[in-house]
């Protein structure tokens, strides 16, 4: 059975809006993928390793990833070095702005990593409305099948 971690941080709930439908989505293949969802402060170095891949869900931040889910990244960036290489990753961002700065700052620590990019990241701005958490299914559901079928 493959696994599928997804590490997220939300104050305003906007942004656990869009990792729940993201799990929702993932959740439909829960025959082939065993789905994890932590908060990103109790996220740690095992999910990480556990994981065949990641999806991050965060708000952007005065323009940058929020602090729960840097922390997160700081805390395992070193012990993980060289033990998640090629690791597929997807990101949703609840924006009030226009999210670039999260995307750009998550895209640059992933190539540390050396994690790669599974799909576009979703930005979603203001309140998650249908169609958004819509999307943000599809790209639960999206990631949880190309690690099941090893496409990823």
């Amino acid at each position: 059975m493959k696994h599928l971690l997804v590490v997220w941080s939300s104050q305003s709930g906007r942004t656990e809006a869009l990792m729940r439908a993201a799990c929702a989505g993932a959740a439909e293949f829960a025959d082939e993928v065993e789905l994890r969802c932590i908060g990103a402060l109790a996220a740690g170095l095992d999910d990480l390793l556990w994981a065949d891949g990641l999806i991050v869900a965060t708000p952007e931040n005065f323009g940058y990833l929020s602090g729960a889910v840097k922390d997160f990244l700081d805390r395992t960036y070193y012990p993980a070095e060289g033990k998640v290489d090629g690791l597929p990753y997807a990101m949703l961002v609840s924006a009030g702005n226009d999210g670039s700065g999260a995307v750009r700052a998550l895209e640059r620590i992933a190539v540390g990593y050396r994690w790669k990019l599974a799909c576009e990241p979703l930005i979603v701005r203001g309140e998650p409305d249908d169609a958004a958490l819509a999307k943000c299914r599809e790209l639960g559901s999206m990631l949880a099948v190309g690690i099941a079928c090893g496409t990823l």
